[in-house]
């Protein structure tokens, strides 16, 4: 489903960003997946910063890359040699990491700003597919551990102001991700389960005929919608769209319904 425009100013996606660095690998289970992010890339008005929401870290507050210069994090596992080797030097965005920082705070959610931490593959494995030149300042924002679904649309609410800024904030997800069953035989009753979740989710994320509070009702309660713990046995991949939604707090305006090594996916724009 999608607008016919040709440029797409002060975005929010939420992606799936597939399986560890097998994305840049050359992979073809990820083809859809690559084709929708330089998709985005194509259209979108060339963002003076990007925020990522990645599923990949976690902390016990609200925490905020704000090096100059961040190192990558290979927090993968037993691909080849050359997965280590991924380059990508985006520099980091200190004084939007210090905007961030003081959002959270003023709207009561106390955060904490990381000198330390580099980029891990939930940001350096999609930026590269999207903006390969690593020219664009980049921060991450992590989850918060208690993987509670409102905490995560009430950060999405404090940082709205940013909306109005050229800046592109990505959540960095998957819409399915239940490990065990991507190296299962596929059975009918999985492909019922996963495609049930798929169809929920978008109609929650893009239904006009959806209030915010139904839908955001909804979010909140998601482990509810059809086999939801069966796509999500841990919810850290789900819950980026949460800040996404919450930092726009309307309908999605394009969905993309993708397969992403052999289960049905989505991502969304805002």
């Amino acid at each position: 489903m999608s607008d016919t425009v040709n440029t797409f100013p002060n975005s929010v996606l939420y992606i799936s960003h597939g399986g560890g660095p097998l994305p840049l690998l050359g992979d073809e289970a990820h083809k859809e997946m690559v084709d929708n992010l330089k998709y985005f890339a194509a259209h979108l008005t060339k963002p003076s910063a990007i925020i990522v929401i990645s599923a990949h870290w976690e902390e016990a507050k609200p925490t905020i890359t704000a090096g100059a210069n961040p190192p990558l994090i290979y927090n993968y596992y037993g691909f080849p040699k050359e997965s280590y080797e991924i380059e990508y030097p985006a520099p980091g965005a200190p004084l939007l990491a210090q905007k961030i920082f003081d959002l959270l705070n003023s709207n009561g959610i106390e955060a904490v700003l990381d000198e330390q931490r580099g980029f891990d593959h939930g940001l350096f494995v999609p930026l590269k597919i999207m903006y390969p030149d690593a020219s664009i300042p980049c921060i991450q924002l992590s989850l918060v551990g208690s993987l509670k679904p409102i905490e995560h649309i009430q950060i999405g609410e404090a940082l709205a102001d940013l909306a109005n800024d050229n800046i592109l904030v990505i959540g960095s997800g998957f819409s399915f991700h239940n490990l065990k069953a991507f190296y299962s035989p596929a059975t009918r009753e999985s492909r019922s389960m996963n495609e049930s979740f798929e169809e929920w989710l978008i109609n929650t994320c893009s239904s006009h005929d959806i209030n915010e509070n139904d839908r955001t009702h909804r979010l909140v309660n998601w482990e509810n919608a059809p086999a939801a713990r069966y796509c999500h046995p841990r919810e850290e991949h789900l819950l980026p769209l949460h800040v996404c939604y919450g930092l726009v707090k309307r309908p999605s305006k394009e969905v993309f319904a993708l397969e992403i090594m052999g289960k049905k996916a989505s991502a969304y724009r805002w």
